[in-house]
């Protein structure tokens, strides 16, 4: 059987790629440009065409599957819309693979790569061989955001965006938090919480919905009919575990707590020991593109530099706030690209909150804001007029944080200022990791 996948560097999109390549099914898929995933998936087997053309399909294919990014206008869709292939989106293909096994779903707005990679590993020292897909790379899966396992359990990160998971049919639903997001989509607070609930009445009659009890959303989440009806277990950062994961985890910050209870849980009703769950815990190495930690050297001057994908309010608070608490006496400057016109637009305020917290406890000693990350094919044409890194500067109002354009140019400054820094984050989700490679 013949699989070829649009969009097949995307995250999720990739991991597909390769459970398919591991059921020996001939893989194609193409990208606009290359990418390390890329470079894997072609190591593993599959072909790849860089650029998108109709004469990447060929009648011989059985099954096209797309990102949710390919728009319908795009040649390779519209090539095997003519042919009659059949297209499945990136969330309706996992959804099918959801329908035939024991599926554990991690979804929230915040921690589900974090939860999901910790579960995983949890599963895995249990014996309980899990196949895995989750929206980073994992240094324990090689580098992959994929890992095929023989038993029964399927482990996935359920992004609520565009209410993707709506496809799924888990026998297991966490949901680590619900906040405003993706408001591109969801307008407001309303509709997402009606797409969690919808989310929750694909959960069998035994099946198990576990939650965190400190989020106020989830808690108003509960008293839909639907969730009355189901088995509910919570966790909760008060209760005597957390202090013992605050000790053993690498990984620092209160939400990297929150994550691992979330696994915790899990485990505790899998009957898996919790000697089992805390070794586990103990020896997780991070997430991709999560507090990504590497030495630097600029000129004479050592310094540490952090990497993490932060782009929402509530994450940049923790990411900050576990940087101070990591490292408590060393100069913290922070470079950040705030992602999607939209985005900055319907959480301003938020964002103006965040800083000005992280600026009146000290989290942080400097701040370069850099001009917002466009997202192709998702901004709004108004609020992009209304909008800008300036005003977000503005309305902040400190000393201590400051607009510089480009991040080519954020990057000249930082060099310069290398003398002054000791930790340096590189935080967003669009291309400022460009700096941190650099």
């Amino acid at each position: 059987m013949r699989v070829h996948f649009i969009g097949i560097g995307g995250i999720g999109v990739s991991a597909l790629a390769q459970y398919y390549l591991k059921k020996n099914y001939k893989v194609s898929g193409s990208d606009l440009s290359s990418s390390e995933i890329i470079d894997l998936l072609e190591k593993k087997g599959a072909k790849i065409f860089i650029g998108q053309s109709a004469r990447n399909i060929t009648e011989n294919i059985d099954l096209i599957i797309y990102s949710p990014a390919v728009k319908k206008d795009n040649p390779e869709f519209k090539e095997a819309k003519r042919l009659k292939i059949k297209c499945l989106s990136y969330p309706e293909a996992l959804g099918e693979l959801t329908k035939k096994h024991f599926t554990i779903a991690v979804s929230g707005t915040h921690g589900k790569s974090t939860t999901t990679a910790m579960l995983a590993l949890v599963l895995i020292k249990a014996g309980l061989d899990p196949t895995v897909v989750v929206g980073t790379k994992l240094k324990e899966f090689s580098n992959s955001n994929f890992r095929m396992g023989k038993s029964k359990y399927l482990l996935i990160e359920a992004c609520e965006h565009e209410e993707s998971f709506l496809n799924y049919w888990p026998r297991i639903i966490v949901i680590t938090n619900i906040e405003r997001e993706h408001l591109d989509y969801y307008e407001n607070l309303k509709n997402i919480m009606e797409a969690f609930k919808k989310f929750i009445s694909h959960l069998p009659k035994n099946g198990l919905l576990v939650i965190n009890k400190e989020d106020k959303n989830i808690t108003k989440l509960l008293n839909c009919s639907t969730a009355k009806l189901l088995n509910i277990k919570n966790f909760s950062i008060k209760r005597t575990e957390a202090k013992k994961l605050q000790e053993i985890l690498k990984v620092p910050g209160e939400h990297n707590i929150y994550d691992a209870l979330a696994a915790l849980t899990v485990a505790r009703e899998l009957k898996i020991p919790d000697k089992t769950s805390f070794k586990a815990l103990s020896e997780f190495k991070g997430t991709w593109r999560r507090f990504d930690i590497s030495d630097l050297k600029i000129k004479n001057y050592k310094l540490k530099i952090i990497y993490d994908y932060a782009h929402h309010p509530t994450e940049i608070k923790a990411t900050l706030k576990a940087a101070r608490e990591k490292f408590p006496s060393k100069k913290i400057w922070c470079l950040f690209q705030p992602h999607q016109y939209q985005r900055t637009y319907f959480l301003f305020n938020d964002f103006v909150n965040v800083f000005a917290e992280a600026v009146k406890e000290k989290w942080i000693d400097r701040i370069i804001i850099s001009q917002i990350y466009d997202v192709a094919g998702r901004e709004n044409k108004k609020i992009k007029k209304k909008i800008s890194s300036q005003k977000l500067v503005k309305e902040i109002g400190s000393e201590k944080i400051s607009y510089i354009s480009s991040i080519e140019d954020s990057e000249e400054y930082l060099r310069k200022k290398a003398g002054d820094i000791e930790i340096l984050i590189v935080m967003g989700a669009g291309d400022v990791y460009k700096v941190f490679h650099r």
